[in-house]
């Protein structure tokens, strides 16, 4: 599996990917859009940089929304996954909790029985 979090993209491989202009991507670094990896001066972008500068594209050119609403909407989004992974992880305690109640309580019948 591919760690999407390694930074792999040079700024000038990622502006002639997404036909942008250097400077845009150091605006949204600058305004926090954007967290590259450093090495020296150099700014590198991970997998992960990548599809969130596609979101934030989307967002701009495609649907019209100013840079501080594409801010609230990744702060939102990153609470709302942050959240599903929590109740994930609540749902499989439970069920644990839950086959782990059952398996007792089968082996106490199965118990009572003899």
């Amino acid at each position: 599996m591919e760690d999407k979090k390694r930074p792999l993209f040079m700024i000038s491989v990622v502006c002639r990917m997404f036909h942008i202009h250097p400077q845009t991507l150091r605006l949204y670094e600058r305004e926090g859009l954007l967290h590259p990896q450093r090495v020296g001066r150099s700014r590198l972008y991970s997998q992960e940089d990548l599809e969130r500068i596609r979101m934030i594209l989307g967002l701009t050119k495609d649907m019209g929304v100013n840079r501080a609403g594409v801010d609230i909407i990744l702060r939102m989004r990153r609470r709302l996954e942050t959240m599903h992974r929590e109740m994930e992880e609540m749902m499989d305690y439970l069920e644990k909790d839950i086959k782990r109640k059952f398996e007792k309580r089968i082996k106490e019948a199965f118990e009572e029985e003899e």
